[in-house]
Protein backbone atom coordinates (compact mmCIF):
# COMPACT_ATOMS: atom_id res chain seq x y z
CA UNK A 1 0.00 0.00 0.00
CA UNK A 2 1.37 3.41 -0.95
CA UNK A 3 0.18 6.92 -1.67
CA UNK A 4 -0.56 7.03 -5.40
CA UNK A 5 -2.03 10.43 -6.24
CA UNK A 6 -4.02 13.43 -5.10
CA UNK A 7 -7.07 14.85 -6.88
CA UNK A 8 -7.98 18.50 -7.38
CA UNK A 9 -11.48 19.30 -8.68
CA UNK A 10 -11.45 22.21 -11.10
CA UNK A 11 -13.13 25.46 -10.20
CA UNK A 12 -15.72 27.47 -12.13
CA UNK A 13 -13.09 28.54 -14.67
CA UNK A 14 -12.88 24.98 -15.99
CA UNK A 15 -10.26 22.29 -16.50
CA UNK A 16 -7.81 24.12 -18.76
CA UNK A 17 -7.65 27.30 -16.67
CA UNK A 18 -7.32 25.37 -13.41
CA UNK A 19 -4.57 23.18 -14.87
CA UNK A 20 -2.74 26.27 -16.15
CA UNK A 21 -2.82 27.78 -12.67
CA UNK A 22 -1.42 24.60 -11.13
CA UNK A 23 1.26 24.44 -13.83
CA UNK A 24 2.32 28.01 -13.07
CA UNK A 25 2.52 27.28 -9.35
CA UNK A 26 4.61 24.12 -9.77
CA UNK A 27 6.69 25.29 -12.72
CA UNK A 28 5.86 22.23 -14.84
CA UNK A 29 3.57 21.54 -17.77
CA UNK A 30 0.38 19.55 -17.45
CA UNK A 31 0.01 16.33 -19.41
CA UNK A 32 -3.32 15.74 -21.10
CA UNK A 33 -5.01 12.80 -19.38
CA UNK A 34 -8.28 12.00 -21.03
CA UNK A 35 -11.86 10.98 -20.50
CA UNK A 36 -12.94 8.43 -17.88
CA UNK A 37 -15.98 7.07 -19.74
CA UNK A 38 -17.30 5.04 -16.81
CA UNK A 39 -17.19 8.03 -14.46
CA UNK A 40 -18.19 10.93 -16.71
CA UNK A 41 -15.01 12.87 -15.93
CA UNK A 42 -11.75 13.92 -17.59
CA UNK A 43 -8.40 15.00 -16.20
CA UNK A 44 -5.04 16.65 -16.66
CA UNK A 45 -1.96 15.06 -15.06
CA UNK A 46 1.06 16.45 -13.22
CA UNK A 47 3.67 13.66 -12.89
CA UNK A 48 5.74 13.94 -9.72
CA UNK A 49 8.70 12.06 -8.28
CA UNK A 50 8.45 8.80 -6.31
CA UNK A 51 5.64 7.34 -8.45
CA UNK A 52 3.23 10.06 -7.32
CA UNK A 53 1.15 12.38 -9.41
CA UNK A 54 -1.46 15.09 -9.03
CA UNK A 55 -4.53 15.31 -11.21
CA UNK A 56 -6.92 18.11 -11.99
CA UNK A 57 -10.29 16.58 -12.78
CA UNK A 58 -13.49 17.94 -14.30
CA UNK A 59 -16.99 16.48 -14.41
CA UNK A 60 -18.62 16.17 -17.82
CA UNK A 61 -22.20 16.75 -18.84
CA UNK A 62 -22.77 13.03 -19.27
CA UNK A 63 -25.20 10.51 -17.70
CA UNK A 64 -22.27 8.53 -16.27
CA UNK A 65 -21.31 11.45 -14.01
CA UNK A 66 -24.73 11.32 -12.36
CA UNK A 67 -24.54 7.57 -11.69
CA UNK A 68 -20.87 7.03 -10.81
CA UNK A 69 -19.76 8.04 -7.29
CA UNK A 70 -16.51 9.46 -8.67
CA UNK A 71 -18.43 11.77 -11.00
CA UNK A 72 -20.70 12.76 -8.13
CA UNK A 73 -17.70 13.56 -5.94
CA UNK A 74 -16.06 15.74 -8.60
CA UNK A 75 -19.28 17.61 -9.33
CA UNK A 76 -19.92 18.31 -5.66
CA UNK A 77 -16.39 19.66 -5.07
CA UNK A 78 -16.45 21.77 -8.22
CA UNK A 79 -19.86 23.23 -7.39
CA UNK A 80 -18.43 24.18 -3.99
CA UNK A 81 -15.79 26.26 -5.79
CA UNK A 82 -13.21 23.58 -6.61
CA UNK A 83 -10.12 22.52 -4.70
CA UNK A 84 -8.58 19.41 -3.19
CA UNK A 85 -11.06 16.57 -3.49
CA UNK A 86 -9.16 13.64 -2.03
CA UNK A 87 -6.21 11.29 -2.03
CA UNK A 88 -5.76 7.76 -3.29
CA UNK A 89 -3.65 4.81 -2.20
CA UNK A 90 -2.55 2.03 -4.53
CA UNK A 91 -2.85 -1.51 -3.19
CA UNK A 92 -1.94 -4.96 -4.46
CA UNK A 93 -5.22 -6.57 -3.42
CA UNK A 94 -8.64 -4.94 -3.20
CA UNK A 95 -10.37 -8.02 -1.77
CA UNK A 96 -9.95 -7.02 1.91
CA UNK A 97 -11.53 -3.65 1.19
CA UNK A 98 -14.34 -5.20 -0.82
CA UNK A 99 -15.07 -7.57 2.06
CA UNK A 100 -14.98 -4.82 4.69
CA UNK A 101 -17.10 -2.36 2.68
CA UNK A 102 -19.53 -5.03 1.49
CA UNK A 103 -19.34 -4.22 -2.21
CA UNK A 104 -17.18 -4.89 -5.24
CA UNK A 105 -14.61 -2.51 -6.65
CA UNK A 106 -15.47 -0.87 -9.95
CA UNK A 107 -13.39 -0.75 -13.15
CA UNK A 108 -11.92 2.43 -14.52
CA UNK A 109 -10.15 3.21 -17.78
CA UNK A 110 -8.99 5.88 -20.17
CA UNK A 111 -7.41 5.58 -23.59
CA UNK A 112 -4.26 7.19 -24.92
CA UNK A 113 -4.25 8.79 -28.40
CA UNK A 114 -2.16 5.89 -29.71
CA UNK A 115 -4.82 3.38 -28.64
CA UNK A 116 -3.15 2.08 -25.48
CA UNK A 117 -5.43 1.87 -22.48
CA UNK A 118 -4.85 2.62 -18.82
CA UNK A 119 -6.98 0.32 -16.67
CA UNK A 120 -7.58 -0.05 -12.94
CA UNK A 121 -10.15 -0.96 -10.31
CA UNK A 122 -11.11 1.27 -7.40
CA UNK A 123 -13.26 1.34 -4.29
CA UNK A 124 -13.98 3.80 -1.51
CA UNK A 125 -15.35 6.86 -3.31
CA UNK A 126 -18.62 6.63 -1.38
CA UNK A 127 -16.56 6.77 1.80
CA UNK A 128 -14.68 9.82 0.54
CA UNK A 129 -17.97 11.56 -0.25
CA UNK A 130 -19.24 10.90 3.27
CA UNK A 131 -15.94 11.69 4.99
CA UNK A 132 -13.41 13.49 2.71
CA UNK A 133 -10.46 12.87 5.01
CA UNK A 134 -10.34 9.18 4.02
CA UNK A 135 -8.66 8.02 0.81
CA UNK A 136 -10.06 5.74 -1.82
CA UNK A 137 -8.21 2.60 -2.88
CA UNK A 138 -7.03 1.65 -6.34
CA UNK A 139 -5.36 -1.32 -8.00
CA UNK A 140 -3.58 -0.68 -11.29
CA UNK A 141 -3.86 -3.33 -13.98
CA UNK A 142 -2.08 -3.81 -17.29
CA UNK A 143 1.25 -2.26 -18.30
CA UNK A 144 2.94 -0.60 -15.27
CA UNK A 145 4.82 1.74 -17.62
CA UNK A 146 1.52 3.50 -18.30
CA UNK A 147 1.28 4.76 -14.73
CA UNK A 148 0.57 8.52 -14.92
CA UNK A 149 3.73 9.37 -12.97
CA UNK A 150 5.71 8.14 -15.97
CA UNK A 151 4.02 10.48 -18.46
CA UNK A 152 6.81 13.06 -18.19
CA UNK A 153 9.95 13.36 -16.11
CA UNK A 154 9.71 16.11 -13.50
CA UNK A 155 11.69 17.01 -10.40
CA UNK A 156 8.71 18.17 -8.36
CA UNK A 157 8.17 16.18 -5.17
CA UNK A 158 5.04 15.87 -3.04
CA UNK A 159 6.38 16.37 0.47
CA UNK A 160 3.39 16.93 2.74
CA UNK A 161 -0.34 17.15 3.32
CA UNK A 162 -2.43 19.01 5.84
CA UNK A 163 -5.61 17.07 6.50
CA UNK A 164 -8.55 18.16 8.62
CA UNK A 165 -9.41 14.94 10.40
CA UNK A 166 -7.70 12.34 12.54
CA UNK A 167 -5.04 9.72 11.96
CA UNK A 168 -7.07 7.29 14.06
CA UNK A 169 -10.09 7.58 11.76
CA UNK A 170 -8.04 7.04 8.61
CA UNK A 171 -6.17 4.13 10.20
CA UNK A 172 -9.52 2.51 10.97
CA UNK A 173 -10.66 3.07 7.38
CA UNK A 174 -7.51 1.60 5.83
CA UNK A 175 -7.24 -1.33 8.23
CA UNK A 176 -3.56 -0.51 8.71
CA UNK A 177 -1.56 2.39 10.13
CA UNK A 178 -2.15 5.53 8.12
CA UNK A 179 1.63 6.07 8.27
CA UNK A 180 2.18 2.99 6.07
CA UNK A 181 1.10 4.49 2.72
CA UNK A 182 2.40 7.92 3.75
CA UNK A 183 5.89 6.94 4.87
CA UNK A 184 7.56 9.43 2.51
CA UNK A 185 5.01 12.24 2.95
CA UNK A 186 4.66 14.34 6.09
CA UNK A 187 1.07 14.73 7.26
CA UNK A 188 -0.15 17.43 9.60
CA UNK A 189 -3.52 16.62 11.16
CA UNK A 190 -5.81 19.37 12.35
CA UNK A 191 -9.25 19.32 13.95
CA UNK A 192 -11.93 19.94 11.31
CA UNK A 193 -13.57 23.35 11.42
CA UNK A 194 -16.36 22.39 9.08
CA UNK A 195 -15.85 19.73 6.39
CA UNK A 196 -12.90 17.35 6.90
CA UNK A 197 -10.44 16.61 4.10
CA UNK A 198 -7.25 17.89 2.48
CA UNK A 199 -6.64 21.49 3.46
CA UNK A 200 -3.29 22.06 1.72
CA UNK A 201 -0.48 20.24 -0.07
CA UNK A 202 3.24 20.93 0.06
CA UNK A 203 5.62 20.44 -2.85
CA UNK A 204 9.36 20.78 -3.33
CA UNK A 205 10.29 22.16 -6.78
CA UNK A 206 13.63 23.10 -8.36
CA UNK A 207 12.66 26.72 -7.68
CA UNK A 208 11.77 26.17 -4.03
CA UNK A 209 8.86 25.12 -1.87
CA UNK A 210 5.24 25.51 -2.90
CA UNK A 211 2.44 25.35 -0.34
CA UNK A 212 -0.93 24.69 -1.89
CA UNK A 213 -2.00 25.81 -5.35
Amino acid sequence: MRLDHISYACGPDGLAATADRVADALGIEAVKGGVHPRFGTRNMIFPLTDQHYAEVVEVLDHPASDKAPFGQAVRARSEAGGGWMGWCVAVEDLAPFEKRLGRESVPGNRKFPDGRELVWRQIGIKGLIADPQVPYMLKWEGDPDLHPSNARRNEVKLTGLTIAGSAERVTEWLGTRVEDPLDDVTVEWMAPNGTPGIMSVRFETPDGKVVDL
